[in-house]
């Protein structure tokens, strides 16, 4: 289901420094937490993530501008940066992933793309983030598409670090 060779990597990358990662994430459902749980040697390195859809509930968990989130209906670059740096503050982890964003149309609203924006986090620094579109269906498909590009975008992360490390 889940990439098992980017996950490997990944958790392989974090165990040998001795890190730790959580996530925070609404688009995606809890895939990403499913996701990292399913690599070797999960409980090492992964302390675990929250699911909050609304604003309410991230700015009571993970502490967002709740006047930007409004003004953005949650779903902004600037969100998931807030929700990457507070998760790992939250699970005192030195490695924090956020994606907030949209997984089915909202044709009510004006909403007719799909697309998520994500954050890696390093000990409070952004070390990544962006924008994922998607224009798959149903929602199952968008959600998998969206993990699948972070597991992607979180690999790379830690192998740019490893590069950097050994020059």
């Amino acid at each position: 289901m889940y990439d098992a060779e980017l996950l490997n990597k990944i958790g392989r990358y974090l165990t040998g420094h001795k890190e730790s990662l959580s996530v925070a994430e609404s688009v995606t459902s809890g895939q990403l937490q499913a996701a990292f749980s399913l690599a070797e040697n999960s409980s090492i390195f992964f302390q675990g993530g929250i699911t909050a859809y609304n604003i309410q509930q991230k700015y009571r968990h993970l502490h967002i501008d709740p006047l930007h989130a409004i003004s953005c209906n949650c779903i902004s670059e600037q969100i998931a940066c807030e929700m990457a740096t507070n998760v790992g503050k939250l699970f005192l982890s030195e490695w924090g992933i956020g994606i907030t964003g949209y997984a089915a149309t909202m044709p009510e609203v004006g909403m007719d793309e799909l697309f998520a924006y994500y954050a890696i986090v390093y000990k409070g620094n952004v070390k990544r983030s962006g924008l994922i579109k998607s224009d798959m269906q149903p929602i199952p498909d968008v959600q998998h598409f969206y993990v699948d590009e972070i597991l992607k975008e979180m690999e790379q992360v830690c192998r740019i670090s490893l590069l950097v490390e050994q020059s």
